[in-house]
């Protein structure tokens, strides 16, 4: 594939999403090889499929397991999370190396109040007690996904502030981080500025957006959470009206963006911390609703193919014959970093 420059740079920084809203991607138990192509050896998931976890065994890379949002008031029940997680996580630990259980994703997006808002940190709650009461807590941690419309103002990003109406329920989930010492997940839309209060010039969009998150966590008094990009990428397709979404500026973006985590940057307000970004995705997805863009962030064809360049050798995936029994059954309702004036992301 020319230009090996790449090779190596996805362990640095930047993990994978694996999503499965397809009926043509290959089994999963193709996957790991492909992932070792681009030595990527963090992964995330949005279920606890065992077909999946079993894939993934004995491969020494890292996976994050979602548990969908429809599971949260059935998992606030102390018992059933404990059963859940001797069903579905505890079996595999041996050989799968399962680090976090992700517990619903963007439960607190919407204008007016969901009825899951109130099962969200609960559910937290009683995951984190069963791995505490099967000796698991010190193996697995537990997060969420945040949608960035938790945040009312991200400009400056040294004035981040959550909303107003969110914070009854974002206090106490960042009281619970803190306590369990684990990682705040966002998933964001970005901007370009620079900051009048600070003077730090921000030269890409997706840095401000990560330093307004960790401005409107200060605001409610904490300063010892991490905050981790749980899904950015870029389509490589789109409508008519996605003038954007180009095979040359997907490619463009994820080179670019890669190239950032393997030189270890750090934002402007914490350039010695290097972030930590899972890329939205592994394959194309046919399967998912909403415009073509959301069909085509891939880095792969199901077929194994590269959709663009990305400096690495593609490992060729067995032949397939597919049909309609491969399709999936799940469903997930993510928001995606599109980082369309994100500038130096898009300039060679």
């Amino acid at each position: 594939m020319g230009d090996q420059s790449f090779v190596g740079i996805f362990s640095n920084g930047v993990g994978i999403n694996y999503g499965r809203i397809a009926n043509n991607l290959p089994p999963p138990s193709q996957v790991p090889n492909l992932l070792k192509s681009l030595t990527i050896n963090r992964v995330k998931v949005y279920d606890s499929d065992p077909e999946v976890l079993q894939a993934f065994a004995g491969t020494d890379i890292e996976l994050i397991v979602g548990l969908g949002n429809d599971y949260l008031q059935r998992i606030s029940d102390p018992q059933q999370a404990q059963t859940w997680i001797q069903q579905n996580i505890q079996p595999y630990l041996s050989r799968t190396k399962i680090t976090c259980i992700n517990v619903g994703n963007e439960v607190l997006k919407e204008d007016s109040k969901s009825a899951l808002y109130e099962y969200l940190l609960p559910a937290m709650k009683t995951m984190h007690a069963a791995l505490v009461n099967l000796g698991l807590n010190e193996q697995v941690c537990i997060t969420t996904a945040h949608s960035f419309k938790i945040l009312a103002s991200s400009s400056p990003p040294s004035q981040g502030v959550f909303r107003e109406d969110m914070v009854r329920y974002i206090n106490p989930i960042l009281e619970f981080h803190t306590q369990v010492e684990s990682p705040f997940f966002i998933n964001a839309y970005p901007l370009r500025i620079v900051d009048p209060n600070t003077n730090l010039k921000y030269d890409n969009m997706l840095y401000a957006q990560i330093d307004a998150v960790y401005s409107a966590i200060k605001a409610l008094g904490h300063t010892d959470i991490e905050v981790k990009i749980s899904e950015t990428g870029w389509p490589s397709t789109g409508d008519e009206n996605e003038a954007g979404a180009t095979v040359q500026n997907a490619g463009m973006y994820n080179r670019n963006l890669m190239q950032r985590m393997q030189q270890g940057q750090g934002t402007p307000a914490r350039p010695s911390q290097p972030i930590d970004i899972y890329i939205f995705a592994l394959f194309n997805e046919d399967m998912k609703n909403g415009s073509t863009s959301e069909r085509n962030f891939g880095l792969y064809y199901p077929n194994g193919t590269l959709v663009y360049n990305l400096g690495v050798q593609s490992y060729a995936l067995p032949r397939i014959e597919y049909s309609s029994s491969h399709k999936n059954v799940f469903s997930i309702c993510s928001l995606f970093i599109w980082l369309c004036g994100s500038y130096s992301l898009l300039k060679r």
